[in-house]
């Protein structure tokens, strides 16, 4: 049976309303919850960013859900401090935390002032970070110099059972290449033939562990509502590599989202009102062979969404099979932008 999850989106609501809705989210009976990663939103409009570690630990003692975020060690974070939080919240919370490194996008990273590294760096630099991750979780002492540099790192609390490091892909290239390395895959909504590829190479390159999908959708009363919602808040992540891995704040990806049309933003979200049909979506990206869905309703007000989904497709998809119709999964034009890396 799918696992079905909830998006906690920290770039467009606030670190304590977001507390409330993830807890709404057990409540109604969603199963599990994973969350961003960010300084910077994709928007102004969106306007919000908390410090996703230490909301963490407030969502993790407050619910009983298992949680993930997507992270970026390497140059915003030193990778023994990310080896340190998870660690700390993996041994507090056992079995309830998995995190996925991913090679992160420049509105996040120039706050350091280090210059913002070419795709296959960034690549290799999130490998060794990996490594140092790893061996740290361990519980040995660790120097390492290469891409990033670590003196004579330990972390003395660590977990029995260091937590998962889920690859984040968007790509086929990089599903494949973090096979190597990778306890899970996690990507984003694309069209059916893109996903199956994705898949394919994790697996047929030894990729172990479960595949996770965050699926970006937009629901309200009529079709006309859940359009308005996704362009108002989701069109700035509609854009393919490399603009979202390369501009630096929100006030460039609103001046590049400035004329996105309707039509491309239902290229990356989801959008209908009619909840049969995001069954249909769901159940179809379960049977390509993704484990666990988390759902991301695009929208800053996330408590009719929960309700509504919770009463009319949870069900559904925890007893279907999905449709027989097998319906296109979206547009063969998608091209997602969002906190999972390509």
């Amino acid at each position: 049976m799918v696992t079905v999850g909830f998006h906690a989106s920290h770039e467009q609501i606030s670190p304590g309303q977001l507390l409330k809705d993830v807890q709404h989210a057990e409540r109604a009976g969603f199963d599990a919850a994973m969350c961003s990663d960010h300084i910077e939103p994709w928007s102004e409009r969106q306007g919000h960013s908390g410090f996703a570690w230490s909301w963490l630990g407030a969502a993790l003692a407050t619910t009983s859900l298992r949680f993930g975020v997507v992270t970026a060690p390497g140059q915003r974070y030193h990778p023994a401090i990310i080896a340190h939080a998870s660690a700390t919240l993996a041994s507090m919370f056992p079995g309830r935390f998995w995190l996925a490194p991913g090679s992160g996008e420049n509105m996040n990273e120039h706050i350091t002032g280090d210059p913002w590294p070419a795709k296959d760096i960034r690549q290799r630099r999130l490998e060794e970070c990996v490594d140092v991750i790893r061996r740290l979780h361990r519980g040995g002492e660790v120097t390492h110099r290469g891409l990033v540099t670590v003196e004579q790192a330990r972390i003395w609390d660590v977990p029995d059972t260091p937590p998962p490091l889920i690859a984040p892909a968007v790509s086929v290239e990089t599903a494949g290449r973090a096979a190597a390395w990778a306890d899970g895959l996690v990507t984003v909504n694309q069209p059916e033939p893109k996903l199956r590829d994705m898949l394919a190479a994790y697996r047929d390159n030894g990729g172990k562990g479960k595949a996770a999908l965050q699926v970006h959708l937009s629901w309200a009363g009529t079709d006309k509502e859940a359009s308005a919602i996704a362009l108002d808040q989701w069109r700035t992540n509609t854009f393919a590599p490399p603009i979202p891995w390369d501009l630096p704040t929100a006030g460039h990806f609103d001046a590049v989202g400035g004329q996105v049309p309707e039509e491309q933003v239902r290229s990356t979200v989801n959008v209908s009102a009619s909840l049969g049909r995001h069954v249909d979506w769901l159940a179809g990206y379960a049977d390509l062979g993704f484990d666990e869905l988390y759902l991301h309703f695009v929208g800053q007000e996330q408590a009719a969404f929960i309700d509504a989904f919770a009463t009319d497709v949870l069900p559904q998809l925890r007893t279907s099979e999905g449709s027989p119709d097998q319906p296109q999964l979206a547009p063969a034009t998608a091209h997602p932008a969002s906190d999972v890396s390509a």
